[in-house]
């Protein structure tokens, strides 16, 4: 009888160990669909397509970007966490989607911590306070004050309500006082794009599309988010340096999987990731479009995620922030 029992345990090991390494060996058998919750076009779609291209190399299997839009990504993000937990659908994940609009939103058709699994964080993409050469300031400490002194304040624009930038930006007011008004556009560029006419005075947009203007001085470049300065721009001051060390916020990009997708899949997709990070080309691909790539574990980002979920509820709660 203990011979029998000792044989059924063998066998149950070799069907569990015999899976995890077929899973391992054999993923991927099929072409992969990464869903991008976004329009074509904007960062978190390009990041996504330099990463697809390079896991399709890498892996011998096509990885078919998938741009599922709408309700400010919740569409797209809900329909991964229907799909089959099998590692043929993955998750282009943005931080506005994942740990801003379950606050934002009165209701999401997902759940952030239990429908997912976090792969691996893409990286980062820093924002930028701009202000347009009319404005008399040139630092942070020097914006405080002159909103103040303003009846009405002064307007700054962003990607949308309840956007990364949005967060940032009421933050930044929360912090300091600062007297500011938020107008949302559907896109940051056109946002840069009223800055750079004089429409208002400032914008909290990402590094990517204002480095070129800010380079050329057609606007000024009072802080960046983030713990350093960054290569592109040297010259600016992070906000932390200027004195408002809270508002360290970065908008990020990031690979999911849904719930229950085998632990074998998500390691092997972390690695290739990683490795896909790792390459100095793709480095520097990304942070053309403002992002810096952050390799590291499946379990360090699904730990930031949790931070962030639960850092944005004061800050959105606090600013009452509602969708457009």
């Amino acid at each position: 009888m203990n011979i029998d029992k000792c044989l059924q345990t063998l066998c149950l090991l070799c069907i569990f160990f015999g899976t995890q390494l077929y899973a391992q060996t054999a993923y991927p058998a099929k072409p992969v669909r990464l869903i991008v919750p976004f329009a074509p076009g904007g960062v978190a779609d390009t990041s996504a397509r330099v990463i697809a291209e390079q896991l399709s190399r890498r892996l011998a299997q096509q990885f078919m970007v998938d741009n599922k839009a709408g309700a400010s990504g919740n569409i797209g993000t809900q329909a991964v966490a229907l799909a089959e937990p099998d590692g043929y659908t993955l998750l282009l994940a943005f931080d506005g989607t994942m740990v801003i609009n379950p606050h934002v939103f009165e209701k999401v058709p997902f759940d952030t911590l239990n429908d997912f699994a976090p792969v691996g964080k893409i990286g980062d993409a820093v924002l930028v306070l701009v202000a347009h050469p009319g404005v008399n300031a040139k630092n942070l400490k020097e914006l405080i004050a002159l909103s103040k002194s303003q009846t009405g304040g002064m307007f700054y624009g962003t990607s949308g309500s309840g956007g990364t930038a949005h967060v940032a930006g009421e933050l930044f007011k929360q912090k300091t006082g600062a007297n500011l008004t938020h107008m949302a556009y559907k896109g940051g560029g056109q946002a840069l794009v009223d800055v750079l006419g004089g429409n208002i005075p400032l914008g909290f947009v990402a590094v990517a599309g204002a480095a070129q203007h800010i380079k050329s001085g057609r606007v000024n470049a009072l802080a960046i988010t983030g713990m350093q300065r960054i290569s592109s721009l040297p010259q600016v001051p992070t906000f932390m340096e200027s004195g408002v060390p809270e508002v360290d916020i970065n908008s990020w990009v990031g690979l999911m999987v849904p719930a229950k997708t085998p632990r074998a899949v998500v390691e092997r997709l972390n690695t290739e990731l990683n490795a896909v990070l790792a390459d100095p080309e793709v480095k520097e691909k990304l942070k053309t479009f403002g992002i810096y790539a952050t390799p590291g574990s499946s379990q360090k980002f699904g730990e930031e995620i949790k931070k962030d979920l639960a850092r944005y509820a004061h800050i959105v709660r606090a600013a009452s922030i509602k969708p457009d």
